[in-house]
Order: structure tokens, then C-alpha cells, then sequence
């Protein structure tokens, strides 16, 4: 499953549990999980392990985790490194969250201009 999303000036990425992606199409400063807006569309609920990839200018992220067979939220997706679960949770037990993410990368997600790419693999 591949999905894409943009950056915003507001991107902290400073979250030490969680990050998230979002449909909406603006972020404040509270959203320090927010890594990325405008999210094209959301992923279907999978079980397994997973693999995310979030790409932008030649910057990779690589997050395994559990994925939530019960996701279902409409506007937006959770990776935690617990083990919470909601309706917003696509995955539990990620080995990274917002504040692990490359700090280069993070400057890159600050543009709105930039898109970004996640790519969801079940393996």
C-alpha cells in the first residue's frame, strides 16, 4: 500500500510515543506526532507485522510494527510504541515514533511544498 501526504511549517516531530499522519490540511504546534497533512488517503486494516517506509528527498525512515486489524478511523492513522489501542491506532509496538525520525528529515517535513511518500508493507 503506498500513500501520500505533505509537510507543514508546524512539523515537530517531538512525540517520544507516537507519530501520525492526517487527511487534514493544517497542524498546530500541539500536534508534535503530526509528520504529515493532506494525507491522500488512509491504509486498510491489516493484521501482521509490518513494515512502514516514509520517504522524502532521498530521506527514509524504516518503522516495524503490529498492525491493528480493528483500524478504522476515517481522517487519520496512529503508530504507537505501546501497545494502545483505538479506532485511530493502525499499529502498536513500533520499534520508532516522531521524536526518532531523522532531525534532517523533520527540517525537509517543515515545507508544505514536500511531498511525502508511505509505503505500508505486511510481511
Amino acid at each position: 500500500m503506498k500513500f501520500k501526504a505533505y509537510g507543514h511549517e508546524n512539523v515537530l516531530a517531538t512525540h517520544k510515543n507516537t507519530f501520525e499522519f492526517t487527511k487534514d490540511n493544517y497542524l498546530t504546534k500541539q500536534g508534535d506526532c503530526i509528520v504529515g497533512i493532506k494525507l491522500d488517503k488512509l491504509p486498510k486494516a491489516i493484521t501482521g507485522l509490518i513494515k512502514i517506509i516514509i520517504s522524502v528527498d532521498g530521506f527514509k525512515e524504516y518503522i516495524t510494527a503490529e498492525a491493528n486489524p480493528k483500524f478504522k478511523h476515517e481522517s487519520e492513522f496512529v503508530i504507537r510504541i505501546s501497545g494502545f489501542l483505538d479506532d485511530r491506532t493502525y499499529a502498536i509496538r513500533a520499534d520508532k515514533a516522531a521524536k526518532d525520525f531523522s532531525r534532517e528529515m523533520i527540517e525537509i517535513l517543515k515545507n508544505p511544498n514536500k511531498e511525502i511518500e508511505i509505503e505500508i508493507i505486511n510481511y
